[in-house]
């Protein structure tokens, strides 16, 4: 059996990222007039994930997606050829018209635990230095994309061998942030010594 394709960025090894790294430019994959998105600081949460809606490069199992706060994000170039994939979706992808590449992800509903950060995928970026993955999250849902499913041992042991634990979910520790958000608003947080 050959050595499952996770995604490019990481199929021949994780990379460190540089904590001086102050962000860079995305480039979508239209060779004419492509959309540029800049990112005006390091990222954070980098993982691969396997779910439905994540934009993959072509023949990868995982997209690679980080956060980063909405502030630092801006369209610099071509915006006119970004539109919103799914409006009905939680994350508002905007993707461009043309090439289909997701450029970024925003949440608009105040009350999600992640709004404020936006989603990005620094493998479009021809800087160096992006925060690393690390982690795995849906793993399972890349059976609906048309994963084998009794290839999900091999690609768990790949997530592995990478230094990407496998999810079916998020990390524990934005799962945690998700739930101490609940908390929070239903005031039923913690507040003891």
């Amino acid at each position: 059996m050959t050595t499952p394709q996770i995604h490019p960025s990481v199929d021949n090894g994780v990379h460190p990222g540089k904590e001086s790294f102050a962000g860079g430019t995305l480039t979508c994959q239209c060779r004419d007039h492509p959309v540029k998105v800049r990112v005006g600081a390091q990222t954070a949460h980098n993982h691969v994930c396997g779910c439905s809606k994540c934009w993959k490069p072509k023949g990868a199992l995982f997209s690679m997606v980080a956060v980063v706060p909405r502030d630092k994000v801006s369209v610099v170039e071509n915006g006119d050829k970004l539109a919103i994939v799914d409006a009905s979706a939680t994350i508002q992808r905007h993707a461009c018209k043309a090439c289909g590449v997701h450029m970024y992800g925003r949440i608009e509903d105040k009350g999600h635990p992640f709004y404020g950060l936006d989603f990005v995928h620094t493998e479009l970026s021809s800087e160096q230095g992006w925060s690393a993955p690390v982690f795995a999250a849906f793993v399972s849902s890349i059976i609906e994309t048309g994963a084998n499913p009794a290839n999900m041992g091999a690609v768990r042991g790949r997530l592995n061998e990478l230094g990407l634990p496998p999810y079916d979910c998020l990390s524990p520790a934005l799962m945690d942030a998700i739930a101490t958000h609940v908390a929070k608003t239903r005031g039923t947080l913690y507040t003891g010594a």
